[in-house]
C-alpha cells in the first residue's frame, strides 16, 4: 500500500483535520479507520478546521447547550480542548509504541496572539495544562514574536508544533529557537528526552502566490517556472534541516537525549486543479519528516498515488536554480513569503473570530 511505502521511507502521515464525528465514527473517514488502515499516526488542527467542524457539526449542539452561563471564549476553549484530548487518547497507543515520536495531536494558541510573545507563552501553558496529555503539541506561529515563545515553552517541557513557516530563512530561525529552548532546559538541569517539536512549512500557498505573479508576467521564462516554487522551497528547507542537524550544537543536545525537530509539510492540498493532486505529498517523501494532509489529499494518495525513487538530496542544486530563475524574472521570494505570513495570520484570526461568532449565535437560538 502506498501509505506503507511513505511511512517506510521516513515520512510520518498525519491528518490535517479533526471533528468529533471523526473521533467517534466508524466509517472510512473516521480516525479509528485511518489509524488501522491508512497509516495515520497523528493529527493537526488549526482555527479554520475547528471553525468548520464546530460551526457546521450537529454533534456539538448539545455540548454548547450544556455550557450556558459560560462566555463564548470559554465555550470554544472547552469544545476544542475536549476534542483534542479525546484524539490524544485515541492516538495514545501509537504515542507509546513510537516512543513519543508520533501519536501527536496539535492545538493552536489563539491566532490573534501571533504577535504577542508573553500572551502566547501564557496560553501555551494553559492549553498544555487543560488538555493534560503527554502527546499534545501546542502550535505557535513562526512570527518573529513567536520565536521566544517557542523557546520558552520548550524549556518548560511543553512540546511545540511551530506553524505558519513560509521561508527557509524563517525555518532556520525556528530551528535556532528549538535549540535555544532545549539548551535552556538542560541549563536548568531538566531532561530533554521527552520534549518533541515539529516545524511546519506551508507548501501549496507558495505556488498559489508565486504562480499568480508569473501568470501576470506571461513570458516564456515566467511560464516555465509555474508550479515549481513551492516544492523547491520545501526541498531547500530540507537541505537546511540536513545542515542544521549535523552541527556540533545539535549533536551536543542529541547526546543529551534530545529528539530532532522534524520538518512537517503543511498546506499539502493542491489549490490549482491543473496540478497532480498528490504532488505535495509524493514529491516530498524523505527521512525524518511529517506530512499532514487534508482528507481529500490523503484519499487521492491512497487511490492513485505512486511513489517515485528520487531522493530530496539529489534535488538541492536544481531547487536552488529554480530560486535563481525566479529572482531573474523579478519574483522576490522574501516579499512573497512575508506577505504569506501576514495573510496566514489574518486568515486564522478571521476563522477564529468567525467561530466565536457562530458559537455565540448557537447559544441564543
Amino acid at each position: 500500500m502506498i501509505t506503507d511505502q511513505i511511512s517506510s521511507a521516513g515520512t510520518s502521515i498525519w491528518l490535517d483535520d479533526l471533528a468529533r464525528s471523526k473521533i467517534t465514527g466508524e466509517d472510512a473517514h473516521s480516525l479509528p479507520h485511518r489509524i488501522a488502515h491508512n497509516n495515520v499516526v497523528g493529527v493537526t488542527t488549526n482555527p479554520s478546521i475547528f471553525n468548520s467542524a464546530i460551526s457546521t457539526g450537529s454533534d456539538y449542539a448539545s455540548s454548547i447547550e450544556g455550557l450556558k452561563g459560560r462566555s463564548v471564549e470559554e465555550v470554544v476553549q472547552i469544545l476544542t480542548t475536549d476534542d483534542v484530548r479525546s484524539a490524544c487518547d485515541l492516538f495514545a497507543p501509537i504515542f507509546k509504541s513510537s516512543l513519543g515520536i508520533d501519536g501527536r495531536v496539535s492545538i493552536e494558541v489563539d491566532p490573534r496572539l501571533a504577535h504577542e510573545t508573553q500572551k502566547s507563552i501564557e496560553q501555551g501553558r494553559e492549553l498544555w495544562k487543560i488538555v493534560d496529555r503527554p502527546n499534545v503539541m501546542i502550535k505557535i506561529p513562526a512570527t518573529l514574536e513567536g520565536l521566544d515563545a517557542i523557546s520558552q515553552l520548550l524549556s518548560e517541557g511543553i512540546s511545540v508544533n511551530v506553524t505558519l513557516i513560509f521561508s527557509v530563512e524563517r525555518y532556520v530561525k525556528v530551528f535556532e529557537a528549538f535549540l535555544k529552548g532545549l539548551e535552556m532546559r538542560v541549563a536548568a538541569g531538566k531532561s530533554i528526552a521527552e520534549v518533541t517539536s515539529v516545524a511546519s512549512l506551508f507548501v501549496s500557498r507558495v505556488d498559489t502566490a508565486v504562480d499568480a505573479i508569473l501568470k501576470k508576467q506571461n513570458s516564456p521564462s515566467s511560464t516555465a517556472l509555474l508550479g515549481k516554487a513551492a516544492i523547491a522551497n520545501a526541498i531547500l528547507t530540507y537541505q537546511a534541516f540536513d545542515l542544521l542537524s549535523s552541527t556540533p550544537r545539535w549533536k551536543a543536545l542529541e547526546a543529551n537525549g534530545a529528539r530532532i525537530q522534524r520538518p512537517l509539510w503543511a498546506s499539502t492540498g493542491v489549490k490549482d486543479p491543473t496540478y497532480e493532486d498528490t504532488r505535495y505529498v509524493l514529491e516530498l517523501v524523505a527521512p525524518n519528516t511529517v506530512n499532514t494532509m487534508p482528507q481529500g489529499t490523503l484519499d487521492a494518495v491512497i487511490d492513485h498515488g505512486v511513489l517515485g525513487e528520487g531522493k530530496l538530496e539529489a534535488q538541492y542544486a536544481n531547487s536552488q536554480s529554480i530560486f535563481y530563475a525566479l529572482e531573474e524574472v523579478g519574483v522576490s521570494m522574501d516579499t512573497v513569503t512575508d506577505e504569506l505570513e501576514k495573510d496566514g495570520v489574518k486568515k486564522f484570526a478571521d476563522a477564529w473570530n468567525e467561530l466565536l461568532t457562530n458559537v455565540g449565535k448557537a447559544r441564543i437560538r
